[in-house]
């Protein structure tokens, strides 16, 4: 994907790109701000924010909404328990994600799912083994099971260098999911 002329867009969150959309129930407000990452709440028809390590279904979007009753004020304002929020998903669009406080991330860096439906860098995993690693060894070569890492899947690449430190920040990501 070329990234020539690719720039956050003022008061929306996809920058590129055509996601699929889907217009569920918020079932609980809490941190569900147009670009987060949200899951499956109660039932099929519900969301909820997204944490780290879950199964995230898709961003909440803000400028897909079809019924102006339920559009926040700004991309910068939650949406409202009750409201129907269009749910971004398919992967292949480009969308302004929220970087989770005390991070340093570079473009290209792989993204999984943090708290309140932010993302944080994908960190590649380790297994230590041995008497530093714990007192009594149980195996020197673990067996590592299932297919999806404690962090969870990857949700997005990082299209752009962004640190935090003390705050949130948008973050551009090409969304995987």
């Amino acid at each position: 994907m070329s990234n020539l002329g690719l720039r956050k867009p003022t008061n929306k969150i996809v920058a590129a790109g055509k996601p699929l959309v889907m217009e569920l129930n918020v079932e609980t407000a809490t941190n569900v701000y147009p670009g987060r990452l949200v899951k499956k709440g109660t039932n099929d028809n519900d969301i909820v924010v997204c944490g780290a390590g879950e199964n995230c279904i898709g961003w909440a979007g803000y400028e897909q909404v079809t019924n102006a009753g339920y559009m926040p004020t700004d991309v910068d304002t939650i949406y409202a328990a009750g409201a129907q929020a269009p749910v971004l998903y398919g992967g292949g669009f480009v969308v302004v994600a929220t970087l989770a406080d005390n991070q340093t991330i570079a473009k290209g860096d792989r993204l999984v799912a943090a708290a309140n439906g932010e993302v944080t860098e994908a960190i590649a995993a380790a297994c230590t083994s041995g008497a530093a690693a714990a007192t009594a060894v149980v195996s020197t070569t673990p067996t590592i099971t299932g297919s999806v890492g404690i962090g969870g899947i990857v949700v997005g690449i990082a299209l752009e260098s962004v640190t935090t430190n003390g705050a949130t920040s948008d973050l551009m990501v090409l969304s995987l999911i």
